[in-house]
C-alpha cells in the first residue's frame, strides 16, 4: 500500500484552509492544514510534507518567512505560496528564495494540482 505525500496547508483564514485542505484530499494527496505558521513548526508533521501550501499574509509569521525559516534550519520542504495581494515584488522575492508556485486568490484548482505535481516531482495523483 503507498502512502499519500502529505500536503500541509498554512493559512489564517479558515474558509481558504478548509476549501484548500478540501480540494488537496480531492486530488489524492493527504492534507494537513494549520491556523499559523507557529502551529505547523510546532507539530509533528514537519519531517512527513511532501509539499507545503502557505498565504503570504499571515499574522506572526508570513508564508515567505515561514519558506526561509525551513530552508535555513535545514529542512527543504517544496513550497507554494498564496495570496490574495499579488505583488511582482513578493513574487520575485519568492522565486528567488526558491518558492515552487506564487499564486494568486483565487486560483484554479488545475493550476493548484500542477504547482503540487512540479513540487513533489510526481504525477501520480488523480
Amino acid at each position: 500500500m503507498s502512502v499519500k505525500p502529505l500536503i500541509s496547508i498554512v493559512d489564517d483564514d479558515e474558509s481558504v484552509r478548509e476549501t484548500t485542505m478540501d480540494l488537496v484530499n480531492s486530488m489524492g494527496f493527504a492534507a494537513q492544514a494549520f491556523p499559523q505558521a507557529a502551529d505547523f513548526l510546532k507539530s509533528g508533521d514537519l519531517s512527513h510534507t511532501s509539499c507545503l501550501i502557505a498565504d503570504m499574509r499571515m499574522p506572526g509569521m508570513t508564508g515567505l518567512e515561514l519558506h526561509s525559516h525551513l530552508a535555513k534550519s535545514g529542512h527543504t520542504i517544496p513550497t507554494i505560496l498564496i495570496t490574495a495581494f499579488p505583488d511582482d515584488r513578493d513574487r520575485a522575492r519568492a522565486r528567488q528564495s526558491g518558492v515552487r508556485c506564487y499564486l494568486a486568490k483565487p486560483f484554479e484548482d488545475k493550476e493548484l494540482l500542477d504547482c503540487i505535481r512540479r513540487a513533489i516531482g510526481s504525477t501520480e495523483a488523480n
